[in-house]
């Protein structure tokens, strides 16, 4: 789909169909080339609707050959194609009738993965969220949820042996021509984003799951032959999920058979269609020499995400696709509490936070920030988003700090009690907490409606005399997009008070700020406390208070809560490195005749002088000499905060707001770098501890992944050093490795590395023999290999990125494999956004190349540019923007490519006062929408309080000229009062008086 069908769709706008689907029957013609598919629909009008309402489905990439009503052919004048995919029916319609389609598709030339497609000679279906429309015309959208009486499968039965849908198994058989069939019912009412089809030939494994009510459930995971030794932890992983929603929320599977297949190629990481799962292989094939310790983890949670949505959202589902997070941010926080369970609480907490802080929360300062529950979209397929996903998990978890487990169950409860079988919104579910608690959540609502990370400032003083520690919470949030100015949200902080010895002074607390600024008093405090402010993480926000180096190095050593132990040590961690970023900035500015390697040498030097100070390195030693310690927690309290996180915090630090992304990332190596020679016997020696024996065999417990984990991060810190005995060391655990976990580990510490002569030589001999021990012939294991080249930090690490397009292993129609090499370089902050701009226009380039292919795949490299702003105020701004205004001038993106930031970017100046009022200037190209019903602008943004935003202000709108989005030349374009209706690429200056 070109730009020229980009329509913006709005959450206040939604209304139910005029008709309503109650059952459906399908047969699928599955034949080399080309499928045909035949629908059966039993349909109703609507209570209210008039007969001559017509019929409108959802129909994309389908050929249509025949339509019947009651048994009846139509005619082409009976129904017409009013909008490029959209079907109409024209009225007058009985009351009831039933609808007969029969379409052609073909699979195999569908590289959009969307729809039904074909995967390494797999037919299979991803549907959510708008893909059942290439299958079928359909009304496809959540809040239409018929019956899928029967779906009849057809096939060769040599090429696709197994063929499975949702439901269970009522009719198998043989057919001519070496052809067979089998048919699936599904009792269980549901909408189109929830209907699969696999067809092919695959291998399996096969187990059983008695229910609490003594049920029995087949259990089959599928994957292709020569990867069945992986699917046993998949297998294990369901087996645990399916006890764990009955012990911890009453939840029962309710079907006869569980079935999940493994493809190559798939567009996200799993599909949670009623009965058949459809997985990316890389979230279900596992072995000890093919997965890591995190691959094992994700594959866990992933296969317990899927199934957690048999009730929260299949059960239950969305009214309209604003409500994602009603389903996904629920079963998200579901999924990690169970891996909680599972492994480790503390740590896990951890794991995501650390996600969230480095991916959802410049998400929340971006362009593209959004809330949880979007009001507005024009690809829905951008809006599955780390906000709609793990920011909404963390809402959710808040409703069970303010609740207690038991209230949360309660309010669960409640939930299923109300709308099993319906589709419903985030505020039914809102809804159901309250009432099943008789408590006040109207307030809480604002982190539905509301985008941005909120600041929560806390300050705390105490008064010896009354034996009395106040704590004052202030809490604000930016400007986002559309929201100039926020109200107070409703924030659980939970705070403990600690003695000098260690020990609570006092029991600890939930604090509900409610208010801008509120005081908190604890009583009978003994004395001066060292506050443990937002334990577990207690609320999405950032946290500022000012605490001395002591005071974090003391609650590094002695808090009790897990989470702000690993805490103390980020805040030291950053501290740090943006003091050696400030060095390193005033080392470049004061060597101008340095380049290269002096340069780089010459900023790392006075970045390590300057922040890796006594207290920070007495800090990590003792906490790496703490026996008692998790080895988890100890290894990720050894690992500073992401760059992106850091990106963030700089931004804050600065009075322009603005980073310099070569001196940012010199800071946090040349930190790691300090630590690692300041502490190098303890490392080694840690190291050494954690080395497994020689017989032992793989294990997958919390234990063994800690020893791991920490065995790791001290090899990483060692590598730092960049000498020819770390290098040597990387070197051999990465070739006698007899896991995956430690010979990635060791291989991409290594390749990480920037310094010539041994260690280069080091270098390049990691990466080829990975390739050939590992990665030759194991397409996940390739993409491992193909990120730790992308994330490099050497300079030449763009010119050998390019060289791996050509890699005969390579392919740009895998999605694995475009995130492993495009997406993970965009996330090397100093190769992305290099100086000259190299970054900028390679993956621009790439953008446009994905777009033809997958436009989902190229929408989530474009948002690569979302935080370009963040950067300097020199060459990369500009730089950036003309690489944006080449996206918009090829007048042909795909409508989920234009819906992300990309093609939203405007540059912005403030060019004087005019009435006592701000006058800004933005000047840009980009795609709009004008409507002359509405003889408004629907498309752009307006400036308001420092946000672009869709609001009401006085504008002066010119356009300096104005292209058809089909092409043509230049033209003036009538703004305020179009004839027409109009898409077309204009360039504006715009000017916004506030």
């Amino acid at each position: 789909m070109s730009s020229t069908a980009a329509v913006e769709k709005f959450r206040k706008d939604y209304k139910p169909t005029d008709y309503d689907i109650r059952t459906v029957e399908m047969t699928f013609k599955i034949n080399p080339g080309l499928t045909q598919v035949l629908s059966s629909l039993t349909i109703a009008r609507r209570p209210g609707i008039d007969s001559s309402a017509p019929l409108r489905f959802d129909a994309e990439d389908i050929a249509l050959n025949k339509l019947h009503i009651d048994g009846r052919e139509l005619s082409s004048s009976e129904f017409s194609w009013p909008e490029e995919d959209v079907l109409e029916v024209k009225g007058p319609l009985p009351a009831e009738f039933t609808l007969v389609t029969d379409v052609t598709i073909k699979p195999e030339e569908n590289t959009q993965l969307s729809g039904l497609y074909q995967s390494s000679g797999v037919y299979c279906t991803q549907c959510e969220a708008e893909g059942f429309r290439r299958i079928s015309p359909f009304y496809d959208r959540p809040d239409v949820m018929p019956s899928f009486l029967k779906v009849r499968i057809e096939a060769d039965k040599k090429a696709c042996p197994v063929l499975l849908s949702n439901g269970n198994l009522i009719a198998q058989g043989e057919l001519e021509g070496g052809r067979h069939f089998a048919e699936w019912k599904d009792p269980f009412p549901k909408p189109s984003y929830l209907f699969a089809l696999v067809a092919g030939d695959l291998g399996s494994v096969s187990d059983s799951f008695t229910t609490r009510s003594g049920r029995q459930v087949a259990l089959h995971i599928y994957s292709e032959h020569d990867k069945v030794d992986q699917l046993d932890w998949a297998m294990g992983s369901l087996k645990r999920a399916m006890k764990w929603d009955e012990e911890r929320f009453g939840l029962e599977y309710d079907l006869d058979i569980y079935n999940i297949v493994a493809v190559s190629d798939f567009n996200m990481g799993a599909m949670e269609n009623k009965s058949l799962n459809v997985f990316n292989t890389s979230c279900v094939l596992a072995k000890p020499t093919t997965a890591t310790d995190a691959d094992y983890e994700r594959i866990q949670g992933v296969i317990a995400h899927e199934y957690f949505h048999n009730w929260t959202g299949n059960r239950v589902t969305c009214r309209d696709w604003f409500q994602l997070t009603l389903k996904e941010g629920l079963t998200v926080f579901r999924d990690q509490q169970f891996t909680m369970d599972m492994t480790s609480e503390a740590v896990k907490r951890i794991e995501d936070v650390r996600f969230l802080r480095a991916v959802q929360f410049p998400e929340d300062s971006g362009p593209m920030a959004h809330p949880i529950r979007p009001e507005s979209y024009i690809a829905m397929d951008n809006f599955y988003t780390s906000t709609v996903y793990r920011k909404g998990a963390q809402v959710i978890a808040m409703y069970q700090t303010l609740l207690g487990r038991d209230g949360f169950r309660k309010g669960m409860d409640l939930y299923f009690k109300r709308h099993d079988g319906q589709a419903v919104t985030c505020d039914d579910f809102r809804a159901a907490m309250a009432d099943a608690n008789g408590v006040d959540l109207n307030q809480f609502e604002r982190w539905y409606t509301q985008a941005g990370t909120p600041q929560v400032k806390a300050t705390g003083t105490y008064d010896a005399a009354s034996s009395k520690y106040t704590i004052t919470l202030e809490q604000s949030c930016s400007p986002t997009p559309g929201q100039p100015e926020k109200l107070p949200f409703h924030i659980p902080v939970i705070v403990g008070l600690l003695g000098r010895s260690g020990s609570e002074l006092c029991k600890e607390r939930v604090l509900e700020l409610k208010e801008a600024k509120q005081d908190f008093v604890f009583d009978n405090i003994a004395e001066a406390p060292v506050p443990s402010v937002l334990r577990g993480f207690s609320a999405p926000v950032r946290l500022v208070m000012e605490q001395s180096e002591e005071d974090l190095a003391f609650l590094l050593a002695h808090d009790t809560d897990s989470f702000n132990r690993w805490e103390a040590s980020q805040r030291l961690f950053t501290s740090a490195i943006l003091a050696g970023s400030k060095a390193a900035a005033a080392a470049a500015a004061a060597s101008s005749g340095l380049g290269g390697e002096q340069l780089e040498e010459a900023m790392m030097a006075a970045a390590e002088a300057a922040a890796v100070t006594p207290r920070l390195v007495g800090a990590l030693g003792g906490a790496l000499a703490d026996a008692t310690a998790e080895r988890s927690l100890l290894a990720y309290a050894l690992a500073p905060p992401p760059l992106a996180s850091l990106t963030e915090e700089a931004a804050a630090a600065a009075e322009d707001g603005k980073v310099d992304p070569d001196a940012l990332a010199i800071g946090a190596r040349s930190v790691r770098r300090g630590i690692a020679k300041a502490l190098r016997s303890k490392l080694q020696a840690v190291f050494d501890e954690c080395a497994p024996g020689s017989a032992a065999p793989f294990r997958a417990d919390r234990e063994a992944v800690g020893m791991r984990r920490l065995r790791g991060a001290c090899l990483d810190l060692l590598s730092t050093i960049e000498d020819p005995a770390s290098a040597a060391l990387c070197l051999k655990q990465a070739e006698e490795a007899i896991c995956m976990t430690d010979a990635l580990g060791a291989a991409s510490s290594l390749t990480n590395t920037s310094a010539g002569g041994e260690v280069k030589a080091a270098r390049e001999r990691v990466v080829a023999h990975f390739y050939e021990r590992h990665a030759k012939g194991d397409d996940l294991i390739l993409c491992k290999w193909l990120t730790m080249q992308a994330t490099a930090n050497t300079p030449d690490c763009l010119a050998k990125v390019n060289a791996l397009l050509t890699h005969p292993d390579m392919s740009m129609k895998n999605p694995n494999k475009v995130r492993a090499l495009i997406n993970a370089f965009a996330a090397n902050l100093r190769r992305f956004h290099a100086a000259d701009g190299s970054g900028y226009k390679w993956i621009a380039d790439r953008v446009l190349e994905m777009d033809k292919i997958n436009p989902q795949v190229a929408a989530r490299i474009a948002g690569s540019f979302g935080p370009f702003r963040r950067f300097d105020k020199g060459a990369r701004a500009g730089l950036a923007l003309a690489e944006l205004q080449r996206l918009a001038d090829s007048g042909s993106l795909s409508k989920d490519t234009f819906g992300s930031s990309a093609a939203r970017c405007a540059d912005e100046e403030q060019t004087g006062m005019e009435g006592g009022m701000k006058r800004r200037k933005a000047t840009w190209t980009s795609i709009f929408s004008f409507s002359p019903q509405q003889h408004v602008w629907r498309g752009g943004p307006v400036w308001r309080g420092g946000a672009l935003t869709r609001g009401p202000r006085r504008l002066e709108v010119s356009a300096l000229s104005s292209r058809p989005s089909g092409g043509g030349s230049p033209g003036p374009c009538d703004i305020a009062r179009p004839r027409r209706s109009l898409i077309a690429n204009v360039k504006f200056q715009l000017f916004f008086f506030e």
